[in-house]
Order: C-alpha cells, then sequence, then structure tokens
C-alpha cells in the first residue's frame, strides 16, 4: 500500500492494476474523521489558462467541447456526469460519458437547431443520454465520437458493467427511471436496452460484481436506500429480484448520524415491485424494514467490497463514504469516512479507487469543487481544483 508511482505516469495505469491492492479497505483504513493535508503530490498550481488546477507535474488535455461537432452530425451535449473506460480495438481506449441532460435543456442537448431525434431515441424529448469517444491509447489524441444512448433524461454517474456502460437516469417521469446498458463499440446511435428489474427511482450509479453479476445501485433522494439486483442465476443476469439494504436489529434506521467506524451486520429485503407506476420503491423498502441513506451518489467496487458516497449525510450534512462487504445474503455496513469540515470534504460525489488502494472522490458541493484523495490513515489531500466554473467534476 506504500507504492508510489511516478507523477507523470500517475494518470496512465491501467485499470488492470486494481487487482494488485493487496488487502481490503475495511483492514487498512484509519478510523478517523478526514483532515486536509499536504498530500503526496503537492500543493495545487494556480492553472494559468483558469481551467484545472493541479499538483506540480501533472498536465491536462481538453479532448472535447459541448457544442462541438461529433463524427456522427450531432452535438456534444452539455453536463457530462459519470463517465467509463473500456479497451478498443487497434490500439484504442473508448470512453462512454453520460449526460446530465434534462427535457428543458434543448440548447446544450445532442441535437442541432432543427436536427430531429434518431428513431433509435428512447424518447425524442429527451435531452439527456450517452456519448462515444474514441483515443489513441497511446497519444489520448482523439480518432471519433458519437451519439450512442439518445432520448433519456438526467443520465448521473452510472458505472462499469460486464456488458458495456450502465448508464442510471435521475428522473422519474412517465417512462423514465430506468438503467440501460450501452455497448462500448457502438459507433452509432443504439437502440435503448432497458434494464427494467433494476428498479424505477431516481437512480444516481451502479456497479456489478463479476463473479455473480449482482448489481450494487444507488438512489439519490434525501431518503432513499441502497440497492442490490440478484440474478437467480448469473448466467441470466437480468432476471432476479431487486432488493433493499436493511440493518439487522434496526429496522428503518436513518444512516446520516452514524458514528464514524460504526459497523452494523446487514440483511437484504425484497421489493415486490420494481417498475411501479408512481416513484414508490424506495417507500416499499422502507416500509420493509430498509435503511436510509442521505442522497446516495458514486459507488464503486474493489476487491470484493463496495464503496459508495452519500453526499449529503455525516454530522455536518457534507458527505459520508460507506463500505459494504458482502456475505451472501448478509454482511456488514461500515461508515469508511465522514466530514466534519467543509474544507477538508464537502459533498463527495463519484468516487473511485486508484491501482494503489486509495480512494479519489469528487465533491458537487455550493462552494467550489475539488477531486479528492482520501488516503489509508484517514487523511484527505487535493488532487484538482475546478477553476473555471462552481461546476461539479465527474467522470
Amino acid at each position: 500500500m506504500q507504492q508510489r508511482v511516478p507523477r507523470r505516469s500517475f494518470l496512465r495505469v491501467g485499470g488492470a492494476a486494481v487487482a494488485t491492492l493487496a488487502l481490503p479497505f475495511s483492514l487498512i483504513f484509519s478510523r478517523k474523521a478526514p483532515t486536509r493535508a499536504a498530500g503526496r503530490f503537492g500543493p495545487l498550481a494556480p492553472d494559468p489558462a483558469g481551467i484545472l488546477d493541479l499538483p506540480a507535474g501533472f498536465t491536462y488535455r481538453i479532448l472535447e467541447r459541448a457544442g462541438a461537432d461529433m463524427d456522427d452530425g450531432y452535438r456534444v451535449p452539455g453536463r457530462p456526469d459519470g463517465m467509463g473506460c473500456f479497451p478498443g480495438p487497434d490500439g484504442t481506449v473508448i470512453l462512454l460519458r453520460n449526460h446530465e441532460n434534462g427535457p428543458a435543456d434543448t440548447s446544450i442537448g445532442p441535437y442541432k437547431p432543427g436536427q430531429r431525434a434518431p428513431a433509435e431515441a428512447y424518447d425524442p424529448a429527451g435531452m439527456g443520454g450517452v456519448t462515444r469517444l474514441v483515443l489513441d491509447a497511446t497519444t489520448f489524441e482523439r480518432r471519433s465520437s458519437n451519439l450512442v444512448l439518445a432520448g433519456t433524461h438526467r443520465n448521473c454517474a452510472g458505472g462499469p458493467s460486464p456488458w458495456g456502460w450502465l448508464t442510471c437516469e435521475e428522473n422519474v417521469d412517465a417512462r423514465h427511471g430506468y438503467v440501460f446498458v450501452c455497448p462500448a463499440t457502438a459507433s452509432r446511435v443504439a437502440p435503448p436496452q432497458r434494464l427494467t428489474g433494476y428498479g424505477r427511482f431516481f437512480h444516481e450509479a451502479a456497479v456489478v460484481e463479476p463473479a455473480t453479476n449482482i448489481a450494487y445501485l444507488t438512489e439519490d433522494r434525501a431518503d432513499g436506500c441502497f440497492y442490490r439486483f440478484k440474478p437467480a442465476d448469473p448466467a441470466a443476469p437480468f432476471q432476479g429480484k431487486l432488493q433493499a439494504l436493511c440493518v439487522v436489529g434496526a429496522r428503518g434506521v436513518d444512516t446520516s448520524d452514524w458514528s464514524l467506524g460504526d459497523r452494523r451486520e446487514i440483511a437484504w429485503v425484497d421489493v415486490d415491485d420494481p417498475d411501479p407506476r408512481d416513484d414508490t420503491v424506495r417507500k416499499q423498502a422502507r416500509a420493509r424494514g430498509a435503511a436510509v441513506f442521505r442522497r446516495g451518489e458514486g459507488i464503486c467496487l474493489a476487491q470484493g467490497a463496495v464503496y459508495f458516497c452519500a453526499t449529503t449525510g455525516g454530522p455536518a450534512g457534507a458527505g459520508q463514504v460507506f463500505q459494504v462487504v458482502p456475505r451472501g445474503d448478509g454482511g456488514t455496513l461500515e461508515v469508511l469516512a465522514h466530514a466534519t469540515d467543509r474544507d477538508a470534504l464537502d459533498m463527495p460525489d463519484n468516487i473511485t479507487v486508484a491501482p494503489w488502494g486509495e480512494l479519489f472522490l469528487v465533491e458537487d458541493g455550493p462552494l467550489g469543487n475539488l477531486v479528492r484523495v482520501l488516503t489509508v490513515d484517514g487523511q484527505v489531500f487535493d488532487f484538482a481544483h475546478n477553476a473555471r466554473s462552481l461546476g461539479e467534476l465527474a467522470g
């Protein structure tokens, strides 16, 4: 866990390196409130262009801008959110990007003035969706980009899966509120592949455990729940049960006031109607004793443990980081970190794990947003700062 990665190669460490993690975080993370530290990479240097502040030795490259033309004739939509990286053919990598546009966001949607939605659009009025950006794997030069999923609403964090990119709708308008799977190979708009079994609710993020094909799902509601979709047979990954997490011996507990390091045994309760007409999934779950999380956000998986953020939980209402260690139909839930000082951590949203075992957290707060790193000893340091605007960083 003390492995040092050269600064200039830091952003190029491949995803396969995640397998080098030695121990689950539950065995190595310090149980104390995050404190702000200088960090291994040093302080952030102001960007002369006023876009992205980074530590000395790091650089960034703008790959595309919202409103630019894509290769299929559509334009790059605004409000990018979650993003996944996939290996591509012929020395390429493929980025699939969510766009958190609502139906009123026509000025930053994928269509130019006078351009109609494609026949494959899930809903012609939807301005959200997923775009695909193909890069040279060595030089990171842009090769092409195109629209993959059209006609959805407010595509948020999402997550990777064995079948492609999972994109999540944070919207429950009629016929919306679903997870869709998008193939990384789609070089044009693809027919929508809706995963109805994953539930209809205010989705935020998803991650799939590849050995079992169990999907874990967050809900961006102040009274939301944490879910899993458990296939009856891993070979038929979209046929099964939607379930919600409950804490053994604490029916309907609100986790927002838990103390740092609190660890409880968990179980799972079925959601009888995962595709209701009204927004009732969390109400069904809570009626069966499911735990409440304050705005579930990003999620990631490492060494068999699941990590996710509750962006308004904790003593300051500025965020918690939870760890779930599944064991069959049980397991444990623990508060890994929470914000007591907004200068150290403020409303974490997207989350991922570095190859050497530290958690990277992206903020979505009101005061200016950073990419923060949570170290194994409970310290937080800054890795990047959005110098351009108060908007969230995502990816």
